[in-house]
């Protein structure tokens, strides 16, 4: 299957979706993301937080993929925030990844009280600049977080990943990356698996012969996003994968855009994370 890839504003290439790893141990990654990118999985998502980044360095290696193929994103802890404190938690995520380069490195959370997101930035530029990482990005920034960093920079992250679901649409932050040039990826895309019994997507999935998380995800896809769903399950990471052989109705966007709902994960301008 060919799978679209969005160009980010660095002439990067990402893969219209990924595969999560969050609350994985390092043994249960490791083979979920080998089996993953046997599915067809190019672009591999963990986080130094997760504590997993070497169980996922372990499924890349047994893959059976050239590391030449994989989009490898990790991001780092807010404790890690800081200039020279970047660059060091760095070295620590390259050497348990078991990888010479990260392709996107993200500011896992902007922290705001503590107000070290800017340095921070810096050195996520210092990192791209010396080759270690292809393309930097940020994870939970809002426009204010957006705008401070390019304007003490000059320099737009290439990705803003950010909680975003059906019930929690974000249109807003949407707005806000595009005009930036910024890709929005989506995490959490299936909302804990609470979205998949509503009747917009249950209708859709009965029309389309299709699951209701492959609609979802169809849905983020059609909306411009990169969804990075989580699954350990080798069939349900099939499933997830195959949505790019069925479109959506415009009715069925608009249904499933409209659904109540709203944010299941932390505040970017109170939650820390550390």
């Amino acid at each position: 299957m060919t799978v679209p890839r969005f160009t980010l504003n660095d002439g990067y290439a990402l893969p219209a979706i990924g595969l999560g790893t969050w609350a994985m141990s390092d043994d249960e990654a490791a083979t979920a993301v080998a089996e993953g990118i046997r599915t067809g999985y190019r672009l591999i998502d963990t986080a130094a937080s997760y504590g997993n980044e070497a169980g996922v360095g372990r499924g890349i290696a047994e893959s059976g993929v050239l590391r030449e193929e994989l989009i490898v994103t990790s991001k780092l802890r807010g404790r890690d925030q800081g200039y020279e404190e970047t660059l060091r938690a760095f070295e620590t995520t390259r050497r348990d990844l078991g990888v010479e380069y990260v392709n996107l490195y993200l500011i896992h959370w902007p922290l705001p009280r503590q107000d070290k997101y800017v340095e921070t930035w810096k050195a996520m530029i210092k990192l791209r600049e010396d080759g270690l990482v292809r393309s930097i990005g940020v994870s939970n920034f809002t426009a204010e977080h957006l705008d401070r960093i390019i304007g003490e920079t000059g320099v737009a992250p290439s990705v803003n990943q950010i909680e975003l679901h059906p019930g929690f649409p974000q249109d807003e932050m949407r707005r806000v990356d595009a005009e930036r040039g910024i890709v929005t990826q989506s995490w959490r895309p299936l909302g804990k698996g609470r979205l998949l019994d509503a009747p917009a997507v249950v209708e859709a999935a009965g029309f389309h012969g299709v699951s209701p998380a492959q609609v979802i995800l169809r849905w983020l896809h059609q909306l411009g996003t990169v969804p990075i769903p989580k699954s350990a399950d080798p069939q349900r990471q099939k499933e997830n994968f195959d949505i790019f052989r069925f479109n959506l109705r415009q009715p069925e966007m608009e249904r499933i855009s409209a659904m109540a709902g709203g944010r299941l994960g932390g505040d970017p301008d109170t939650h820390e994370e550390f």
